[in-house]
């Protein structure tokens, strides 16, 4: 008995190991690049003056940012929050709104709040890849300086190369992440390591009193670091995000056995070093290795840049998909790239849409440095909105005290909206870019959404109640034919237009008839015991109602055949699916301005096709038209 609770327990801790390696890779690659640039960045242009108290100040303020924002906040509180084993943005929107579902006005800014964070998200996604490989490349300057005009295009060639492998998926290369990433943590390591020793009374910033007296004695000056200080936690969104793919254990173990040492040995071996040599203050972390291990060091930092890139990709595709099943974008055409994983998609209009943007960012920006003006507002917007969907999750969800929720969820409004305010200064010299790219977003999901809306809204104002139309259908029944149609409704208990013209141009009725609806819920996942609810309407006609969580995998068929045993025998030979394809037309006496109805109209003609989202065969579909004005 004992053999075998050990055999059981060493597997668990295989596992675990196994999920902490891969969480390495994928939830900590971004920021674990931060150190190519982070510190960097905060002494760039002079304006924060090189002194041995400044360098003390900033590395106890990087610390203590790395404890209170990563260690407190994501890892120990809001990686409780999960939404059925999931995390995220939109995780979080989810919980928090139904949270306050009896509060329709605060359900309602938090809707838009939530929506908001997720269309910086892209901002954020953009920028990390041009920013992460940039920093990279940059390494050459260093290792030879002649080789500076060359850093751009091979960024760029690299860049290409990454978005163009995307069709194929990461289920090759994804299995290497880990121990890429592992390397990268002992690199960093070993790299900061050796100037400790040479200067360990750098470990005196250590002490939070360092970080407070800097902020004290030098209050603007520290509000100018503060800006480039948060570079170093970029990328904490991807702990959260990343949960359901890895669970809360190994996502702790992975930050506080290898990430965070990793990182703050690195940043302190880049203090020593500045301390004793103040002028490679260009680019410590290349200036802290010895000379012949900089192209190695070179080649190694691209790849984890990549990697992280990588990571963020994925989850663009991820929470893309996620907004379209919640209504909040159109349907877009996704790949599966593994028959294995459900989870692991491309999008190819998002892969392709994101590399312009990251090219566009390199090219206009080109450099790092300029870059990380323009990175900042992106996460402490992001950070600050998951602050205050805390809150409402931990009073309103959990039912915790008033007072416990102020006092956990305060702390970090106040950190994260001092990060925000030492940003949105920088708006001028780049921030503009990132909230450029959501802002667009925001608009575009917002019209979408309430276009939907809108069309919902004339199609019940037009249409006729289904089970009142069967009954006077078989007043005078029309012919009955073989097989089952299934008609595929938005609204449910409705007529669906494509019964009215199959009946008007072909004057038959199948033998069974199912009215499907399709909904989406603010929920990751529902099992296939709540995906299927059935009325019958008489005449061997039901309506069907399928549920789906946005994680889950749209798949109308299949979900059908959880009607067997039920008075309902589907032959898939027998079956065909009948879909209504809606033209929207703008109209001036609609429920938005002109111009947001012509771009609802515009993404309702170019989104996928319906049948491709919901899974439907292709060789047993009917579309029949019809023209809707909003």
């Amino acid at each position: 008995m004992g053999s075998s609770q050990s055999g059981g327990a060493s597997r668990s801790a295989g596992a675990t190991a196994a999920l902490t390696l891969a969480a390495i890779g994928v939830v900590y690659g971004d920021i674990g690049t931060s150190p190519l640039y982070a510190l960097k960045e905060v002494f760039a242009h002079g304006r924060v003056p090189l002194t041995p108290d400044n360098i003390l100040g900033i590395l106890s303020l990087v610390f203590w940012t790395l404890t209170v924002v990563v260690s407190l906040k994501y890892v120990v509180l809001i990686l409780r929050a999960d939404n059925n084993g999931e995390g995220g943005l939109i995780a979080m929107l989810a919980l928090a709104s139904q949270a306050v579902k009896d509060r329709p006005v605060l359900r309602r800014r938090l809707l838009l709040l939530g929506i908001f964070g997720t269309a910086i998200f892209f901002g954020d996604g953009v920028i990390t890849p041009a920013i992460s490989v940039l920093s990279a490349v940059e390494g050459l300057e260093v290792a030879a300086p002649a080789l500076h005009r060359w850093v751009v295009p091979l960024t760029l060639v690299v860049l290409t190369a990454l978005f163009a492998a995307q069709r194929f998926g990461t289920a090759t290369v994804g299995r290497f992440f880990g121990p890429v990433t592992l390397l990268w943590f002992a690199v960093l390591a070993l790299l900061g390591l050796p100037h400790i020793l040479q200067n360990p009374a750098v470990l005196v910033a250590l002490s939070p009193h360092h970080a407070l007296n800097f902020v004290l004695d030098h209050p603007g000056v520290a509000f100018v670091a503060l800006g480039a200080t948060v570079l170093t936690v970029t990328g904490a969104e991807a702990l959260y995000a990343d949960l359901g793919h890895f669970g809360k254990r190994p996502i702790r173990m992975a930050w506080f056995t290898v990430a965070m040492p990793a990182l703050v040995l690195n940043y302190f071996g880049q203090g020593a070093m500045l301390l004793a040599h103040p002028e490679n203050v260009a680019n410590p972390f290349y200036e802290m290795a010895p000379q012949w291990a900089l192209f190695p060091l070179i080649g190694l930092a691209t790849a984890a840049t990549v990697i992280a890139s990588q990571a963020l990709i994925t989850a663009a595709f991820s929470v893309s998909k996620q907004a379209m099943q919640l209504g909040y974008l159109p349907r877009l055409h996704i790949v599966h790239t593994s028959v294995k994983e459900a989870g692991q998609i491309y999008v190819p209009f998002v892969n392709w849409a994101l590399f312009v943007g990251v090219t566009f960012a390199v090219v206009v920006f080109g450099s790092s440095s300029k870059l990380a003006s323009a990175y900042g507002i992106a996460v402490t917007l992001d950070m600050t909105i998951t602050t205050v969907m805390t809150f409402f999750v931990i009073r309103y969800a959990w039912k915790l005290p008033l007072a416990l929720c102020v006092a956990a969820t305060g702390a970090f409004f106040v950190v994260d909206l001092a990060f925000l305010a030492a940003n949105a200064v920088k708006i001028l010299d780049g921030g503009w870019f990132p909230l450029a790219i959501g802002g667009a977003m925001f608009l575009v999901m917002t019209t979408w959404k309430r276009g939907r809306a809108l069309l919902a809204e004339r199609v019940r104002d037009e249409a006729i109640e289904l089970p009142m139309f069967i009954e006077s259908l078989f007043v005078a029944p029309p012919q009955r034919v073989e097989g089952t149609a299934v008609f595929l409704s938005a609204e449910q208990g409705v007529t669906p237009f494509a019964l009215l013209h199959n009946l008007k141009h072909n004057r038959v009725l199948h033998a069974q008839n199912l009215f499907v609806t399709v909904r989406h819920h603010e929920r990751p996942w529902i099992g296939f015991d709540r995906r299927v609810e059935l009325e019958p309407l008489g005449h061997d006609c039901w309506q069907v109602m399928l549920h789906f969580g946005f994680k889950n995998e749209p798949d109308v068929p299949e979900a059908l055949k959880l009607l067997a045993g039920r008075g309902i025998e589907l032959d898939e030979m027998q079956t065909s699916y009948f879909l209504s394809r809606d033209t929207v037309v703008p109209t001036l006496a609609g429920g938005m301005p002109l111009w947001r109805e012509k771009l609802f109209a515009s993404m309702h003609r170019n989104a996928a096709a319906a049948a491709d989202f919901l899974s439907l065969p292709t060789n047993r579909i009917v579309e029949l038209g019809t023209k809707i004005a909003i």
